[in-house]
This record gives C-alpha cells, structure tokens and sequence, in this order.
C-alpha cells in the first residue's frame, strides 16, 4: 500500500508513522504536514505545507495512493467554538474533498475520539463538531472511509506528546496506563495497536464504520 499520513508529528500521528514504517507491506508513506517529523527512512516522503483549507499547489504529489491515515486534531480546551469548528471540521474536510477527487479508490481513516456525537446535537462542542465532521467524511466518495474513536491511549516506543505538561503526565502514569491496556480495552488502548488497526482496517476493511477502543483492541 501506499499511505498519506497527516499529523505525523502528533502523539497518534507518531505511533502511526512508526507501525507504517515497520510493516512490510507498506511500499511509501507520504507526511503532509506544517513542519517537518525529524525522521529517516527509505519509505518516507515529507510535503511541508501551510495552508490546510487549500491544497492546490500540492496536488499533483497527492494522486496514487491507497489509503490516507488523518491524524490532525487539536484539543478544545479553551477554544472558541468557531476555532475549533475550523481546526477539526474545515481542514480534515478540505483534505478529504481534495484526496476522494484525487483517489477514488483510497480507504479514508480518521482518528476521532470517545463519545463523538453522531447526532450533531448534543450540548458538549468538540463530541458534536467531531460528529459532524465523522458524519460528512462518510458521504465523500472513498472505496471506504473508517471513524477510529480511541479513548485513552498510551504512547509506546518512544512516541511523545508535543504538550509538554501532557508527556509529563504520561511519563508518570506509565506504569497504571500499561495496566489499563490490560485490564480495560473499551477505555485504553496503545499508539502501537492504533497503529497496526488502522494499517490492517485499511488493508482488509471492517464490518463498520465507527471503531471505538475495544474494537481497535480487538483487531
């Protein structure tokens, strides 16, 4: 397969970067991204791009691959609901739109989050702005679009969270973090088998189009 990945330097965005990187049949992995991910390696290709609502001048380099894996997201503590409505629904649109024009038989992944609200409707901002954007994904025209719903998910492998008191918070709940993977699949999973879900979803497919944690722990 050949993979867009976008928000590669992201703490999902990392872990996924990692699982592509490894798995042999994965032929080429291009990151689109605002700045550069700081890795090497024989299948990774990097487009340094600034304007995520317009992607005309970086289109010829986004034909011919088969699945995109769109990790981007922000969180919405202290956003303004019109911020937040651009960062997460506006831009993974503008991609998405650019990408099922460009690739129609591509597998469209995107990483949403627990509790997204499909309805559109409830009171909570960033569980309705996620559930419309999942909702308006799923009508573009891919081979195959899947809405991954993590909940809580512990970096492995070196992955790091570029929030600082965050990875500050993770370094310290390691060890309670590891148990939970364990012990609560529908409330933890890792960015190693976020991963390898989203790889083998897009290889295989899935019987639905939401996964939440325990089904990306299934997998």
């Amino acid at each position: 397969m050949k993979i867009i990945l976008f928000g590669a330097t992201g703490m999902v965005g990392q872990g996924v970067l990692r699982e592509c990187l490894i798995d042999p049949g994965i032929e080429t992995v291009l990151a689109v991204g605002r700045s550069p991910t700081g890795r090497r390696h024989a299948k990774l290709r990097e487009i340094i791009h600034d304007n995520f609502v317009d992607f005309s001048k970086i289109e010829p380099q986004l034909s011919g691959y088969d699945a995109c894996f769109f990790c981007l997201g922000v969180s919405s503590v202290g956003m303004g609901e019109e911020r937040y409505r651009h960062l997460t629904y506006d831009i993974t649109m503008a991609a998405a739109r650019t990408l099922a024009r460009l690739n129609p038989g591509m597998v469209f992944t995107y990483v949403s989050g627990r509790s997204t609200d499909s309805s559109e409707q409830g009171r909570v901002m960033w569980a309705r702005i996620k559930g419309k954007t999942e909702n308006d994904l799923l009508k573009l025209p891919f081979k195959a679009a899947y809405m991954f719903r993590p909940a809580g998910i512990q970096p492995l492998h070196g992955v790091r969270s570029k929030t600082a008191w965050v990875q500050a918070i993770y370094g310290v709940a390691a060890p309670p973090l590891s148990y939970l993977v364990r012990v609560a699949p529908n409330y933890m999973t890792t960015s190693e088998q976020l991963g390898r879900a989203m790889i083998k979803v897009a290889r295989e497919g899935y019987p639905k189009p939401m996964l939440e944690s325990e089904d990306i722990n299934r997998i």
